[in-house]
Parts: structure tokens; sequence; C-alpha cells
């Protein structure tokens, strides 16, 4: 089962045909599919299967299958059931990539790259504009030479937000719910963690016309501790900014401060970083490139990165 945002497969192949089966598919799901080096935007409907044949020509000799999941997990998942070739045709499992370092950015819809692809207005719904291959996480990683994971929901947020769940429910879920089992946080240990929520605490409370949640920074020192003792040996980051909440908002500013406060002041792996960049909208391609240059930025300066970026 694909689920959340950036999952990623690979397979080698040869021959001149190439079908990729999907199996039980709920929601919406779109990939980047690729052969060689030449994409498709794909989307899976709704239904048991889905059969996808690659639409160029495949000249003989072996070539390379990539799919990326480019939309996010609330929106839907789908199984891959499995690729046809020509008659005859072998495959073969990839060579794995070399990464300097593994990171993992957790956050909302700005870390999945909601309506990135949008025209002037946000739209959610075709997923299709959703594409986390342009995000600020996804650009830092390949910038970085990371392997790169994300778990991030549009509109969730610490305390409150658009959707039933909340961050410290479902950052290490199989599934974006709160009743979902919990993943294997072992056989993938990050270096770096990146944690970036906020903006849905204050949007969402401010539309109400109500107060900003008071257990929010409760909420978040929870969240960075579980984060730490899945991860006992990764660096934590805590991100502000990309939209308006976390460049301009005074509430969520203040208890964003007394979360760094508290967690940096008892742990010595955990630091911070806020952007400049800011969008009124969820940030476009031209945002997340500017953002993710910033990040970068600021991780190669970092005494913790020095190691890892060897």
């Amino acid at each position: 089962m694909i689920i959340w945002a950036g999952s990623r497969l690979g397979l080698d192949f040869e021959g001149g045909h190439l079908a990729v089966l999907f199996g039980e598919a709920t929601g919406q799901n779109y990939f980047n599919i690729s052969v060689d080096g030449k994409m498709a935007v794909v989307g899976v409907p709704a239904g048991p299967e889905y059969r996808f044949v690659w639409p160029h020509t495949l000249t003989p000799g072996k070539h390379r299958l990539e799919l990326f999941k480019r939309s996010e997990a609330d929106a839907g998942h789908v199984a891959i059931a499995g690729v046809e070739l020509a008659a005859g045709a072998r495959a073969w499992a990839p060579e794995r990539p070399s990464y300097r370092l593994r990171m993992e950015f957790i956050g909302d819809s700005i870390t999945v790259g909601a309506c990135n692809e949008d025209g002037a207005t946000d739209q959610w719904d075709d997923r299709r504009t959703h594409n986390h291959a342009l995000s600020y996480g996804w650009l830092t990683a390949q910038a970085l030479g990371a392997d790169e994971r994300a778990i991030a929901v549009s509109g969730m947020g610490i305390a409150e937000g658009y959707v039933e769940m909340k961050a410290g429910e479902v950052w290490d879920k199989t599934y974006p719910r709160a009743t979902a089992a919990r993943a294997d946080l072992q056989s993938w240990q990050p270096d770096v963690v990146c944690l970036n929520f906020g903006e849905n605490d204050d949007s969402f409370t401010r539309n109400q016309q109500r107060p900003f949640p008071a257990d929010y920074t409760a909420g978040y020192v929870a969240l960075v501790r579980s984060v730490r003792a899945a991860y006992p040996r990764a660096s934590i980051v805590l991100l502000r900014g990309g939209m308006f909440g976390g460049a301009k908002s005074p509430e969520l500013k203040a208890a964003w401060d007394k979360v760094v406060r508290e967690v940096e002041g008892s742990d010595p792996g955990v630091a911070h970083f806020v952007f400049t960049h800011w969008s009124e909208q969820h940030p476009r391609v031209s945002d997340h490139r500017a953002m993710a240059a910033e990040l970068t930025e600021w991780l190669k300066a970092q005494s913790f990165m020095q190691t890892r970026l060897r």
C-alpha cells in the first residue's frame, strides 16, 4: 500500500512494453511515474484496479522505472499490484541510491506541498496540482543528497486544525488516523527531523473567533519528546513559517517561542529555524524553492550537520 506523499518505488526492467498495475485505491492518488528520466503524471481512479500503460516508446535494453507519490496521504492511498512487461522480459531490483543522510519532515499542508502548482487561487478538488516533489522538504533533501520521508497532513495542527487528527496522534502511524497501527520506527531512523506546526492552530481558531489554543505549547513539547524517544540520535529542528501565521501571528510566535525555550533547554539535540520567505496563500513552487534555499543554507552552517555532510 502506498500511503504517504513522497513514497517511492523503483524497478529495473528490459523490453519494449511496460504497464503499472494498481490495486484497490481510495480517494485521489497522483504519481510522478518516470522511465529513464522521462516523466508522466498519473492519476489513479478510486476503485478495485487500474492499469497504466507507459505511453512512450521503449528502446531495446535495460530501463529504470520510478514511482513517486506526489499527492498526500489524507487525500487517498492505493495498492501496487505489480508491473506488466513484454513476454520473456526480465526485471531486477534497482541498485540502492547512495544518500549522505536521512531526513524526515513532519508537518501540515505547507510541508506536504498542497496547492503548490495551483494558479492564482488555492483549490482542493483536484489533487493533481499538489506535488510533494516540489515541496520545500523534498527540495532541501535533494540539495543535501538526503533520503527524505514526509509525514504531513493538510489542515492538521498541534491542538486545533481543519481536520480531526492532531499531529501527536498520527506522526508515528501507518495511516493519517489516530486509530491506525503504529509504524515501524526502527528500520529507518532519520539523522535530521524537521517539524513545522502552528499555521492551522492559528488560522482555524482565528477564523472561529476563538483565542489561540492554550494547550499548543504543551502539545508541541509532548510531540517533540515523542520524536526524541523514537529517534534518540537524530537532530531535531523546529521550523516556523511559510504562510501568514508563522510569519506574522504574535500569538503563534509567542507560543512557539515557549516550545523552543522548553525543549532546547532540556535537549541539546534540538535547534530552531524561522523562514523569512512566506506566502499569503499556500506556497507555490517558487515559494517552496525560496524556502528550501533558506533552509538548506542554514542547515549547511550548523555544527550537527558537519559530520553528516562529509
